[in-house]
């Protein structure tokens, strides 16, 4: 799973044009009768999102996002962009916060055991993923990104985001390997089965852990979340006992993921940590051999992930792009360490980012014989690879938008230029009435509007750029941007979600160039 939306085309807008939110928000002084309004609200996954919920059925506002909304319709020559920022660029806070508190009053709930370790104390966010009452780690994570520059100006923004931090880091404590969970005992809302037939070690708690998937971007997911927040605010509030603690949950689940399948030295197999098997006819759901995944070698300096952002099964476990997100964010938490003064944990932090970086140039870069050294997908450490891109992010397509390589650089060059080819990417998919990379989670026919933005985000040609907002704004015909489109008709798409909702988009940051190629095409009102 994963998320992006187009309206993260003015994702820098939200640093720009908000201003000091008002003293009270007006739409809460406007609720009468909270409770009755919220059972009067239809079941968001039940109706058609073409217009913004009503604010009665909104899950959280905010006045500077409601305010940014204004201003920057307000200048939109094209209406149905305008309608379709409109309504993404709220949808997180308008459906997805399921419960938030703002740490001002004690959980009395708890066990004394619980209050006095800190568990579930201060700010809480439980962010669902869309039509799942559930929580991603990676999803949370980035349908939060495109509000953490207004967090200093707005203080609900900034304690629903600290909340979210709060939240992620019970999450890491308790089931590291997990990807995705139940809401938080406090919130006493229900827990749901996700259906499945899962044998999992380590083992968890049903009641706490919707799926137990281990993918090493949802961890590397809880530490942007920190960074990011701490980019935009200075902020250091998140730096609890609880996040250190679940600092050291998440370092000890890369020891152990380092690990090779053979002992170097004895040949003796040795089992990982972490095995998955689920009952299913579907080999993109399990691992290999009963649970256990494909051998990985000795040496890397890579960290194995079992699992894709897709939630599709890796096929080989060194999964380039999720490393080189965790080497980024291991790097920039060491520099976040190095300002409160955690000298010795930060110089831990950057020596591990340093192997993992070490790793993925030395193991995860081949030579293509149509396209020179390019960025493998999936690597092994014994020579194999798997040569392809997926739309969920982190991707091979986005590292440049992770900060692991400028997008100038010759092997990503290379690489993209393999990646939007037919010849090149087996999942860059192309009909008559759409085209762009999809992945092995939807199938053969079906390309994801995500991957067209990441294509945007990561080109200098205007004409390209144009292209691809063209196609997704087509495709968006609802005032939504959807999970995946049929490439031969284009009024067939996978989940009506808007994009920051659905489980298989993230939300990226757009160079301010694209925003300015963006806003050049409303001005002149090209068709």
């Amino acid at each position: 799973m994963g998320r992006i939306t187009l309206l993260s085309l003015w994702l820098w807008i939200g640093s720009g044009l908000a201003g000091a939110p008002p003293p009270m928000d007006a739409f809460q002084d406007q609720l009468e009768d909270a409770y009755q309004y919220a059972k009067a609200c239809p079941d968001y996954k039940k109706y058609s999102t073409f217009a913004q919920p009503s604010v009665h059925c909104r899950t959280f506002t905010s006045s500077t996002v409601e305010q940014i909304i204004a201003e920057v319709t307000s200048k939109m020559v094209d209406k149905d962009l305008a309608r379709l920022f409109e309504n993404a660029f709220p949808n997180t806070l308008d459906t997805t916060i399921r419960w938030h508190v703002d740490g001002t009053k004690k959980h009395t709930e708890l066990k004394p055991r619980s209050m006095d370790d800190g568990r579930w104390q201060g700010p809480q966010s439980f962010v669902v993923t869309g039509d799942i009452n559930a929580e991603w780690l990676r999803d949370s994570t980035n349908q939060l990104l495109q509000y953490q520059p207004l967090a200093k100006r707005d203080p609900k923004i900034f304690n629903l985001i600290l909340g979210a931090i709060n939240t992620q880091a019970e999450y890491v404590i308790q089931s590291p390997y997990c990807n995705a969970f139940q809401p938080p005992g406090p919130s006493k809302l229900a827990s749901s089965h996700n259906g499945q037939d899962d044998y999992v070690h380590p083992t968890y708690e049903p009641s706490f852990v919707f799926e137990c998937k281990y993918e090493l971007d949802s961890l590397a997911a809880f530490l942007s979340l920190g960074n990011t927040f701490y980019n935009y605010t200075k902020s250091t509030d998140f730096l609890t006992p609880r996040w250190y603690a679940a600092l050291d949950t998440l370092l000890t689940v890369l020891d152990q993921q380092s690990e090779s399948t053979f002992d170097p030295k004895t040949s003796r197999f040795q089992k990982n940590s972490y095995t998955f098997s689920r009952r299913t006819d579907q080999g993109t759901e399990t691992l290999a051999l009963s649970g256990i995944g494909n051998p990985l070698n000795f040496g890397t300096g890579l960290i194995r992930s079992a699992f894709r952002p897709s939630d599709d099964a890796t096929i080989l476990g060194f999964y380039i792009p999720a490393n080189a997100m965790i080497a980024m964010e291991l790097q920039r938490t060491s520099v976040l360490l190095k300002a409160v003064k955690k000298n010795q944990l930060a110089q831990d932090l950057e020596k591990r980012a340093n192997v993992i970086n070490n790793g993925i140039w030395e193991y995860g870069v081949v030579q293509h014989k149509t396209y020179g050294p390019v960025f493998a997908y999936e690597v092994d450490g014994y020579g194999s690879q798997i040569m392809m891109d997926d739309a969920n992010v982190p991707s091979l397509l986005a590292l440049p938008t992770m900060g692991f390589v400028d997008k100038n650089d010759r092997v990503y060059l290379n690489t993209r230029r393999m990646l939007l080819t037919k010849e090149g990417n087996p999942y860059y998919l192309e009909g008559k009435a759409f085209k762009g990379i999809g992945g092995p989670h939807i199938g053969p026919e079906h390309a994801w509007p995500m991957s067209l933005l990441l294509q945007a985000m990561t080109s200098d040609d205007d004409a390209e750029i144009k292209e691809c907002l063209d196609l997704v704004l087509r495709a968006s015909r609802l005032g939504l941007v959807h999970e995946s489109i049929h490439v031969n008709r284009i009024g067939e798409y996978t989940r009506m979600l808007p994009p920051i909702s659905s489980p298989s988009e993230h939300l990226l940051t757009i160079p301010r160039e694209l925003v300015r190629m963006g806003e050049q095409r409303l001005r002149t009102n090209d068709p």
